[in-house]
């Protein structure tokens, strides 16, 4: 497959936005204190070089299948570590980062959606799309580790 200087210049872009959160997710994993979030941290981490992986396949010349993830997102079920009523610096902290990841999640998910009618190969959308779901699933999973710690 060979990408136009259009397509070429929107992975590159897209590529940029997945080492940005892999780089967040692995700085904020070392800033939080719960190791809820610590783990939820490094598995978005893990995703995102998933994501930035499958962009510099693309860039190679071939579109890695897709495994079209739409759950992690509806199961994800993590456990309380901070109660409704604590209040504590150690809180604030964690929900500020998980926060912040929430919002730059619906950023890279916008750019996914901007991008992913650039491209004529039905493959490459599929795959564009695919992650785009991810990321979405990445923004529920944090709200809702806020939500069952009161940070929501």
């Amino acid at each position: 497959m060979i990408l136009t200087e259009k397509e070429t210049t929107a992975i590159k872009d897209l590529q940029t936005q997945e080492q940005s959160c892999i780089e967040k997710y692995n700085r904020y994993g070392k800033e939080a204190k719960d190791s809820v979030l610590k783990d939820l941290f490094q598995n978005l981490e893990k995703e995102e070089k998933e994501h930035y992986e499958s962009l510099g396949k693309v860039l190679s010349g071939s579109v890695p299948t897709c495994n079209c993830n739409d759950y992690s997102g509806k199961n994800y079920n993590p456990q309380a570590s901070y109660s409704a009523l604590t209040d504590n610096e150690d809180k604030k902290n964690d929900c500020f980062l998980a926060t912040d990841c929430i919002g730059t999640e619906k950023m890279v998910s916008s750019e996914y959606n901007s991008n992913v009618f650039k491209f004529s190969e039905p493959s490459l959308r599929k795959l564009l799309a695919d992650i785009q779901i991810e990321e979405q699933n990445h923004a529920e999973m944090l709200y809702k580790y806020k939500t069952v710690n009161g940070m929501a």
